[in-house]
Order: C-alpha cells, then structure tokens, then sequence
C-alpha cells in the first residue's frame, strides 16, 4: 500500500480535558487510487490529512507513506519524504505573493535541485491555460487562475500523492468546476494518488473510494453499484 496508517490516534490538550480529534483508525490506500474524505466541519478531516501528509505528528499509531514509517524520521526526513513524494493543494492556495506564477510553480522543483525547474514550470503553467499569466503576481491573478498556478506547483515535482484540502472551497460554482475537471483530468494523466477533504459531495463521488469522518471516527461510504 502506498499509504497506510495503523491505530492513527491524535488528542489534544484542552482546559476542559483531552479532546480526541482521531480516533483509533486504520486506513489503506493504494497507488492511483482517488479517494475523498467528507464530514461536517469539525469532523477531523482535515487533521487526518495533515497526519497522512507528515504535516502534523500523531499521539499515538504510525503513518507509512512508500513503506517508510514517518514516525521513524525527523523533520529534516519527514520534510524530504515530502518534497519527494507529495504535493499539496490548499483551499486558501497558499500562493507566494511576492512570487510570480512562474516563480511560485518553479520553487518547489528548485528546492528539490532539478535543473530544469523553469522548463517544467513553464509547461505545467501551460497545461492549466496559464501560459499568458506567468509574470503575474498572485494579487493579479482571479481566485482560479490563483488555484490554477497551485495545482501546477503541486504537480512540478511528479508527486506520487496529491492531497488537496478542499480544493475548490474559495471558488464560485463555475469556476470550482473547472477546477474539478482540471485536477482530475490532470491527476488521471499523471497517475497520482489522489487524497481529496472536500463537503461538496458531486465533487467526492467523482472519486473512486468515499470515505466519512464523523467526530474522529472514519468510515467507508459504500455506493450502490447496481
């Protein structure tokens, strides 16, 4: 399994006592597959995804990402096993904003010391129908195009897995189409593994597996294949 976390727990300290965000949970998911995770705000959705993700540290359970325990790593390791294997798309784009689209999709590759960062970046930026916009700044770009140049910069460095938290929650109902097309178009032609939080449900069942987190638990949503 390309990821896959046992007993993955993570609480919280609180003035009130422990809060238990995740409860004991164990998930598989294998290369390729698209997966979405739903539930209410508050559910801990986004929290599983930070732990998949290496972004945050669990209380208890192990995550493996490629067959590599991250609680076996440091930040410098777990950083690496990020930089190598994952990229990100976040609701709020999370865009450089003293960077230039092309700049903003080329750091990341650099980072990595690829060579050829510009040239990837320059074609990314043209899949995505950016090809006139890579001197903008991200103040001058609208709300899509600013999702657009992220999900170029999280393709640039040929992640095996691509999380998105909520990838088209800042966007109006047209433009967060496209943006669903883009991605999965995208995502299918590069054969990542697709980790979607998402509350739009047509936008979940667009993925292949669903799951449901509801106060730290999560569970398989299975779909009616008649």
């Amino acid at each position: 399994m390309l990821i896959q976390t046992t007993q993955l727990t993570k609480d919280v300290e609180t003035s009130e006592g422990i809060l238990h965000i995740l409860q004991a949970t164990d998930l598989q998911i294998a290369a390729g597959e698209t997966v979405a995770i739903v539930g209410a705000s508050g559910s801990g959705k986004s929290t599983l995804l930070s732990l998949l993700a290496g972004l945050d540290l669990a209380s208890n359970g192990d995550v493996s990402i490629d067959n590599v325990k991250l609680s076996d790593l440091d930040e410098e390791q777990r950083a690496k096993v990020r930089a190598d294997k994952i990229g990100f798309i976040f609701q709020s784009f999370l865009l450089i904003p003293s960077l230039t689209a092309l700049e903003n999709v080329m750091l990341p590759a650099e980072l990595a010391g690829n060579k050829e960062a510009e040239k990837h970046a320059r074609e990314l930026l043209s899949k995505v129908g950016l090809q006139d916009r890579l001197t903008h700044y991200p103040n001058q770009l609208s709300g899509g195009e600013q999702q657009r140049v992220a999900i170029a910069r999280a393709f640039v460095g040929t992640p095996k897995i691509l999380f998105a938290d909520e990838p088209t929650g800042n966007l109006d109902a047209t433009t967060g189409q496209k943006i669903e097309d883009l991605l999965f178009d995208m995502n299918e032609a590069s054969g990542t593994t697709l980790v979607m939080v998402t509350h739009d449900s047509e936008l979940a069942q667009r993925c292949q597996r669903v799951l449901r987190m509801d106060a730290g638990k999560l569970t398989e949503v299975v779909r009616d294949v008649a």
